[in-house]
């Protein structure tokens, strides 16, 4: 189960320096996606062999003064909902604000495990200072500076420790894992409804496998499944509701999840930025896609419809456009089946191990036919392939100067995989090494 830490505290105390320090990203507001800047608030992290999800919380608030605390109050309040651990970052120069304090009695209130983090530590004139922050009443507390770094280690070494231990008596069935994804109100829950039908005799909702999602056993027509429907599984404040925040970090709960995502657009919206963050979250973690387009029945259509409806998708998502679409209503239970056939096909396609010899005889002339453009009179000869033993499938190109090899060269490697074994729906990793 992958952990998930957000990041909170007021504005200019360094979260988003720290939350670049501990992703790995110089980067602060422009991810490696082309035309995703807000998605900065959304990381992986490894520390000692543990993986987790880091969320900055800062990037989503709005900045009229009276709005503001407001905002980052109800934020708090989210993370403490949704994550794991709550990371709360103070700055030893200004000292404790009030609103640190309301915010850590916030925090006092919860059960959740807290880590306070006082940053602008850069020397050690500082670190008596960075005690007056006990004063809090939370125990945890790391002077640190994420801009040199220090102190950072001790920090994650606790940070880790304190992760909920996983439920040893849960036994973990072995079924692919289907999510649905989308924007509030695109119709998440009636095509769950409409997938399961009225037979809940043959549905085994399963409680307590995780917080915050349903698990719904499906098998019926010879399939065997889960379902993990996200959508409004908590009564919530309707303060809350509205928060795009909110939306995401339920999303990214989900998507770690499961095996493949549906991402549910609405026919009747269109394909609008939301939906695009939320499809990136999923690539990110190298997860199955299947679009569902919902509500298809509400419509006008001629015989253009449909496609010019999918080309608009596939431009957006360039330059992977690899996936299946389907054209679907809840209401009318169009194509249903369909949507579920393609999702098990794409769960299909993840688990795809092409072996070496296969690999080498079919792409190697390819390669040697279109190899990789020489740079400053260097060639590039790339000898051997090999598919890596990852969960996602990934490729390792063997060459001479694997520096030389760039992304529009990948691509090509990529595409001519694809013409060959089916990987729709799947994110494929391309990685050139030295022989």
């Amino acid at each position: 189960m992958g952990n998930i830490v957000a990041i909170v505290g007021r504005p200019n105390v360094g979260k988003s320096t720290l939350f670049n320090r501990l992703t790995g990203t110089r980067q602060a507001i422009v991810d490696e996606m082309a035309g995703v800047t807000r998605d900065r608030l959304y990381g992986k992290c490894i520390w000692n062999g543990v993986e987790f999800s880091l969320i900055d919380t800062g990037g989503y608030a709005t900045n009229s003064e009276d709005i503001f605390e407001e905002e980052i109050r109800k934020q708090v309040v989210i993370a403490i909902d949704e994550a794991d651990v709550v990371v709360f970052v103070v700055d030893v120069l200004t000292g404790v604000t009030d609103y640190d304090e309301e915010v850590a009695e916030i925090l006092r209130r919860t059960q959740k495990p807290t880590l306070v983090v006082v940053n602008k530590v850069d020397n050690n004139e500082r670190i008596p200072e960075a005690s007056y922050f006990y004063s809090l009443g939370l125990e945890d507390l790391f002077p640190i500076s994420s801009i040199n770094g220090a102190g950072t280690g001790d920090f994650l070494d606790r940070l880790v420790e304190i992760f909920p231990k996983p439920n040893e008596e849960e036994e973990v069935i072995d079924i692919p894992r289907f999510t649905i994804v989308g924007r509030p109100n695109a119709g998440k829950s009636s095509i769950l409804n409409a997938f399961i039908g009225e037979e809940r005799n043959i549905v085994t909702p399963i409680s307590g496998t995780t917080r915050d999602s349903i698990y719904t056993r499906y098998n019926k027509f010879g399939h065997d499944f889960f379902l993990v429907d996200t959508a409004g599984v908590r009564k919530k404040t309707k303060v809350s509701e509205d928060l795009e925040f909110y939306s995401v970090m339920r999303a990214i709960r989900a998507i770690e999840n499961s095996d493949v995502c549906m991402l549910m657009i609405d026919a009747t919206r269109g394909f609008e930025g939301q939906d695009q963050k939320i499809f990136h979250l999923i690539q990110r973690n190298k997860k199955g896609i299947v679009v569902l387009v919902n509500k298809w029945d509400l419509i006008e259509k001629d015989h253009k419809t449909t496609k010019a409806f999918e080309e608009q998708i596939r431009q957006s998502m360039a330059p992977f456009t690899d996936f299946p679409i389907v054209f679907t209503s809840a209401l009318t239970k169009q194509r249903i089946h369909k949507a579920i056939e393609k999702a098990i096909e794409v769960y299909g396609n993840r688990n795809t191990k092409i072996t070496t010899s296969k690999l080498n005889e079919i792409l190697l002339p390819h390669i040697e036919k279109n190899p990789p453009p020489s740079t400053k009179g260097k060639f590039v000869k790339i000898k051997y392939i090999t598919q890596l033993p990852t969960v996602s499938p990934s490729f390792a190109f063997f060459c001479n100067l694997p520096q030389y090899v760039k992304d529009p060269y990948k691509r090509f490697l990529e595409n001519k995989i694809r013409d060959y074994w089916n990987f729709n729906g799947i994110q494929i990793q391309i990685f050139i090494r030295k022989k």
